[in-house]
């Protein structure tokens, strides 16, 4: 079994993926915690898995996308000393699955790639590939299959902390659209900027982006706030919350393209 890491600033999602039949079997988010030794992580993973039933000894492979590196040498230990297997971290500019078009392809982040790789598997090309995690991040896929370029903005989350934590009166709110445009209320004003913001956002990018692809790519969502912006979007084709996930799979294959046959 192939357990993938997709390490994000906030979140860190794990998967473990069928030998055989390539299917997502288990998954995981959890808080990135870069304060988390080798052996609490360890332990935490140990527990993850104990409750979904699946053995360590069942893991055979690890494959790994951070761009917090901080974790590294940790999540490189925890595999030797927990799984009994070297980890394959993913970079960008080693892989040979998507071709970067970038001026420095050194600089593309590894989750971004990974999405990249998993979306052009399962969609084919042109694509933009919206990413909703810590920040915004659309990823635009040439109809060569390229990954020539991003743009990045804040995230969903980053903002409404970034306005809360510097306005003394402003509430917390729950991520959901009110019912109207023009908020009645101060919660109401503030879901109201921050979804149809967002939305707005998406929209606009997306009509840029396509205008430079010269045809008209499918959007592909991902992150775990994908589905609040996709609700209120008619320019989302897909939500696919797992493609990093699926293209940490697709790269560790291609180091390993007899692993679990």
């Amino acid at each position: 079994m192939l357990l993938a890491i997709d390490v994000g600033n906030t979140e860190t999602k794990l998967g473990c993926f069928d030998p055989d039949s390539d299917d997502l079997l288990h998954y995981w988010r959890v808080t990135t915690d870069t304060h988390r030794t080798a052996d609490e992580y360890g332990v935490f993973f140990t527990q993850l898995f104990a409750a979904a039933h699946v053995p360590l000894s069942e893991i055979s492979g690890v494959v790994i996308a951070s761009v917090v590196p901080r974790l590294d040498h940790a999540l490189a230990e925890v595999s030797q000393k927990f799984f009994h297997v070297e980890a394959r971290f993913l970079h960008g500019n080693e892989q040979s699955l998507v071709a970067l078009k970038t001026h420095h392809a050194h600089e593309a982040g590894a989750d971004l790639v990974a999405a990249a790789i998993g979306a052009r598997e399962r969609y084919g090309a042109p694509l933009i590939v919206v990413s909703y995690g810590t920040a915004s991040a659309f990823v635009a896929i040439s109809e060569a299959g390229e990954f020539i370029g991003a743009a990045i903005a804040p995230g969903i989350n980053t903002s409404i902390d970034a306005l809360i934590g510097r306005t003394a009166k402003l509430p917390q709110i729950r991520l959901e659209a009110p019912s109207h445009a023009i908020g009645r209320n101060t919660v109401e004003a503030l879901q109201s900027g921050f979804i149809y913001g967002f939305v707005g956002q998406t929209e606009g990018i997306v009509a840029r982006m396509r205008a430079e692809l010269g045809s008209h790519a499918r959007v592909i969502a991902t992150g775990g706030l994908a589905d609040v912006v996709a609700r209120h979007s008619t320019v989302i084709d897909r939500v696919d919350p797992n493609l990093s996930l699926i293209g940490l799979r697709l790269f560790y294959r291609s180091l390993h393209p007899t692993h679990g046959k």
